[in-house]
């Protein structure tokens, strides 16, 4: 006990001060400025840069950039128990100061301004938002967090997985993805690109007639696959024979087009398939639930219009997958 009273006492020290006590409360709720501090409570900037000083060094603020200020806050993570116990105490009493009334309605203030601040830049940016924010953050990194709605228990298969583009991008939110390749130059050329993912099994196998279990996927996809293939319909039937109960296939391919020279220039045996097409041969291999939707137009790209299609791996009414 002798031991803890310093740290303590010094905790108390720092809290001691009416200011202080406000200035935590509101770092609690909201990631502030000086500048933000300073019209919430009324006080000149050299007296709330004095109080985070204090906050800071014994540990109950932490601050990050923000262009040429510093955004304050409780550093919630990084408390004691005991200082968390003692701010909780005092986070009460604080609220009953009748200054504390005044504090929110200034805080409120803040926030909304903020807030209109951003509405008026979208206002204005409307028309540019897509360009904006393809320069500053790419133009994949939307799809790719989509991938977080994956369940992480998921063993998922990346059927025909070319140089593992799909299988890098869904290992980190799965628990295990198994890419199949037919080509062993492509499959030399995923697993180098895949080497640092632990997650990822590779397997060299053909698609009419995986290298799998049967039932052994919770998911699995077909990118830009079947229009390669002599038999659809048998990697299809294969992709229903690995897949659990109720399992989902993906499926994203090209519509029907009159492109032939792909046949020499890049081996495509189909020229793309039609809707009703797609959705006879799922049918047919034993999938529900079968939805074909065509995938925005890039205004950048050469080739043909580009589908997705999803379907369930049907179970019967006993439970027993179909």
């Amino acid at each position: 006990m002798e031991a803890a009273a310093p740290a303590m006492l010094s905790w108390m020290t720092s809290l001691a001060d009416a200011t202080r006590a406000r200035t935590l409360r509101l770092v609690e709720r909201h990631e502030l400025t000086v500048a933000d501090l300073c019209a919430i409570l009324q006080a000149p900037q050299s007296t709330v840069s004095r109080h985070l000083k204090v906050l800071a060094d014994e540990g109950w603020v932490t601050a990050r950039p923000d262009g040429t200020s510093r955004l304050y806050r409780l550093a919630s993570e990084g408390l004691d128990p005991a200082a968390r116990r003692l701010w909780s105490l005092l986070r009460e009493q604080t609220a009953r100061m009748p200054v504390a009334e005044q504090d929110d309605h200034r805080l409120a203030r803040v926030v909304a301004e903020r807030r209109s601040r951003s509405q008026a830049f979208f206002s204005t940016s409307a028309g540019q938002w897509d360009r904006l924010r393809r320069e500053m953050f790419g133009g994949r990194f939307d799809a790719v967090a989509l991938a977080g709605l994956l369940d992480e228990r998921w063993t998922v298969g990346d059927l025909g997985c070319g140089t593992g583009q799909i299988a890098e991008t869904l290992a980190p939110f799965v628990a295990i993805v198994v890419a199949v390749e037919s080509s062993r130059a492509m499959l030399k050329a995923a697993r180098q690109r895949l080497a640092a993912l632990d997650n990822v099994r590779l397997e060299h196998g053909e698609l009419e007639e995986l290298p799998l279990d049967d039932a052994s996927l919770d998911a699995a996809t077909l990118c830009l696959v079947l229009h390669h293939l002599g038999e659809p319909q048998a990697a299809l039937a294969e992709a229903h024979r690995v897949l659990k109960g109720d399992g989902r296939l993906l499926i994203v391919d090209m519509f029907e087009h009159d492109r032939a020279e792909y046949r020499q220039q890049m081996g495509h045996v189909w020229l793309g398939f039609s809707r009703a097409q797609i959705e006879q041969w799922l049918a047919d291999a034993g999938f529900g639930g079968v939805r074909v939707r065509a995938l925005p137009a890039d205004p950048q790209a050469k080739g043909p219009a580009l589908f997705v299609a999803s379907a369930r791996r049907a179970r019967r009414s006993n439970g027993h997958a179909a």
